[in-house]
Parts: structure tokens; sequence; C-alpha cells
């Protein structure tokens, strides 16, 4: 069986191109979720001016690329080739896994994610120590991620019904041959706490339910109007790397 990694490189090889195309508004600019909180209105990496920024699984880099300019460095990686293709040419970009980060120790200032790459890796405590050991002390760590809430609802914007378990943590698709070719993982909000603070050597300092817009109808997967405006679709973390690493 391919490992969560590999299927996932060949799933987002696949469909960068149809993700491009349906989602053209929120790949604009520097977003965090499908509710379209912008960076400039959020300001949750705080100010960047001298700061070296890294996005975890920053897909074709929206995010890195609103960036340039505004942080002392900005760069980013991803695990599919196919996603980077789809990058502003020029920017810093590398193709890497998560769980194996090609950077020196202490390398930045802030770490975030919009996103990418957390929800599809199996060993979270590994990637959250990859984070810490590339994040200067002191440093911030940023990431959006589906609301821990939304697992239970199918992907149809239009069903309010509760079908799968919270406490189910993960979603597996195989071949006819039994061969792993998509996997997507949850975590409760208590997983997430333990992972970060317990075990992964961050301080929460704010935790973010974004509501739903006024006038924004934009329909995306489990993301739509209706449920927006009845429970929250994404969970953002700003932590921060403390000095004592358990």
């Amino acid at each position: 069986m391919f490992s969560a990694s590999a299927a996932n490189r060949a799933f987002w090889d696949s469909d960068a191109d149809s993700y491009h195309a349906t989602h053209p508004e929120y790949l604009s600019s520097f977003y965090w979720c499908p509710e379209m909180l912008h960076e400039a209105e959020a300001q949750l990496l705080g100010d960047v001016s001298l700061a070296t920024v890294l996005e975890l699984g920053c897909g074709s880099a929206p995010c890195t690329q609103w960036l340039q300019g505004r942080a002392e460095f900005a760069t980013g990686f991803d695990l599919s080739a196919v996603m980077l293709s789809h990058a502003e040419p020029g920017l810093p970009l590398v193709q890497a896994d998560a769980l194996a980060l090609p950077y020196r120790d202490d390398a930045f200032d802030v770490v975030f994610s919009a996103f990418g790459a957390l929800p599809f890796i199996a060993d979270l405590d590994s990637a959250l120590a990859e984070v810490y050991r590339v994040l200067r002390t002191g440093g911030r760590f940023v990431f959006s991620v589906p609301h821990p809430m939304r697992w239970v609802f199918p992907d149809d914007p239009a069903n309010f019904t509760a079908e799968l378990s919270y406490f189910d943590r993960a979603y597996l698709e195989q071949n006819s041959n039994g061969e792993l070719t998509y996997a997507e993982f949850h975590r409760t909000l208590g997983d997430w706490l333990r992972a970060l603070q317990v075990r992964g050597g961050f301080k929460i300092l704010n935790q973010i339910e974004p509501e739903w817009p006024e006038g924004l109808d934009i329909t995306w997967g489990q993301w739509s109007p209706e449920r927006g405006a009845l429970f929250p679709g994404t969970a953002i973390f700003v932590c921060q790397a403390v000095d004592a690493h358990p």
C-alpha cells in the first residue's frame, strides 16, 4: 500500500489543474479559508517586514506571492510538483514533504499554512516537530484547517445531517488493487490542543473560527453560505514556539 504522502502527491498532481480552474477567487491572493478572510485584514502573522517566513504546503503559493516585498524573505514548499507549476514564475519554492523539511534549524521567524499539508498527514506529531525545528524560539506558527466540527457532515453543502463520527480520525480511498489513492486525517479540538501544547512545544495564543461574511455566495465542497450561517467551517490556530520543548 502507498504511504499517505505518496498517495496525496499523486492525487494533487492529478487534481491541480481542476483545483485551480474551480477556485480562482480563493487562489488570487492570501486568503486563510473559504470564508475569504484575507491576511491584510486579519494580520495573523504579525509584522513580517523584518521576518523570514515559510509557507507549509503552499500549493501554487498565492500566499507566498502576496508576501513578496512585504516580508524580509518569504518562501514555500509543497508535496506536489504540478501544484507548484501553477505558481508565479520566479518565486523561491521547493518540492518537499512536511515530514522532512529541507531547511536548517531555527531558520524562520514565522511558519504558516492556509489549508496546506496538515490535514493530509497521518503523523501529525512528526510534522509539528519539523515545524518546531525550523522555527526560531519565540517564532510564530499560524495555520488554518477545516473546522473539526465539519468532519461529521458530508461534502454536500445542502446536507445538514451529521453522518460521520466526530471520533473517526481518517478518511482513506483505495483503488481496485487496494493501493491508497487519497488520505485525509481528522483531529478533534482536543487532539489539536494536545498535539500543539502538550507534545509539540507550542503555546496557543489564539484560536479563530471565521464567520461567513455577508454577501459571499461562493459554494466550495462543505463550505456554503447556508452552512456558514449556522456553524464554523474553518479553525485557525495562532501559536508561538516556546523555550522548553517537551
